[in-house]
């Protein structure tokens, strides 16, 4: 059953957000919460080969240190990795989640969150990991990774917690975008959300037609929306439309799986969650 929302928290600065976005999901939702942390035993550094310049008892006594470190360094990740895990429970059960299950993996994160992804119905993450470069332009390497190989939505957030809502849809009028519409209107993660839908592209008759769907769609659920066509550029005119209305959550489609669709739709991803400053809900 995917009924389950996840977190991945590790030691960046995003996981105080983290577990805020998915406390609020998980509320929002009725669903169970679940933090998880996963621990990567490969060695992040390649340790120089020495061996060659060093007699045998010394080449013994080397590698016996060496072995000594790498298990100590794991045994200091996992009490770190259980300490992060026990402050997030903690908190999310100050905010009223019942008893939140934390999970410890080892294995690569995008591997533990596939192997995990059946019991999923949302996963929240950080735009970067504790080992990503913290320039704002840069993207996490693991969460492109998870974004491409996840089937459930995922829900990337900044730094700062703030409940949405103004909701944008970037829409297209695909089959994604459109059950992305209809997800908008049913979930209860955007109860009392204004619903703004933004097409970048011409105003053709086709679109109008495509908008006034969605409007109607959300409409018919109870929510305040409103929609536009715009011509432009589409992470520009996404952007400027946020700024324009004060939009506090980004919805839109994740990569697609042709390589002519990656090229037109996977780069669009791409650039918007490098640039984003809040949070962006991914549907599959």
């Amino acid at each position: 059953m995917s009924d389950r929302v996840f977190a991945a928290i590790d030691g960046s600065q995003y996981s105080e957000s983290i577990c805020d976005y998915a406390v609020w999901a998980a509320k929002a939702l009725d669903a169970p919460l679940s933090f998880i942390h996963t621990l990567d035993n490969h060695p992040q550094v390649t340790e120089p080969d020495l061996t060659g310049n060093l007699g045998l008892g010394t080449r013994e006594h080397l590698l016996e240190k060496l072995s000594d470190i790498e298990e100590q360094r794991a045994k200091v990740a996992r009490e770190q990795g259980r300490y992060m895990l026990d402050a997030a429970k903690a908190r999310a059960m100050e905010a009223g989640i019942a008893d939140p299950l934390c999970l410890q993996r080892n294995g690569t994160l995008v591997e533990t969150l596939v192997e995990n992804e059946k019991e999923m119905r949302l996963l929240v993450l950080g735009k970067r990991g504790e080992t990503a470069h913290q320039a704002s332009g840069h993207l996490g390497s693991n969460l492109e990774r998870v974004v491409r190989e996840m089937h459930r939505p995922l829900l990337m957030v900044p730094k700062q917690f703030t409940q949405p809502k103004n909701v944008m849809m970037a829409f297209d009028g695909s089959k994604t975008a459109r059950k992305g519409v209809e997800m908008l209107a049913k979930s209860p993660l955007f109860e009392g959300a204004a619903c703004h839908v933004v097409i970048v592209g011409a105003e053709t008759a086709e679109n109008r037609s495509q908008l006034e769907w969605a409007i109607d769609v959300l409409e018919s659920s109870g929510h305040q929306a409103e929609g536009v066509i715009r011509a432009g550029e589409i992470e520009e005119t996404l952007r400027a439309y946020k700024q324009e209305h004060g939009i506090d959550l980004l919805v839109m489609g994740a990569y697609g799986h042709s390589r002519i669709r990656h090229l037109l739709v996977g780069s669009t991803t791409t650039a918007m969650l490098r640039n984003a400053h809040l949070p962006v809900l991914i549907l599959r």
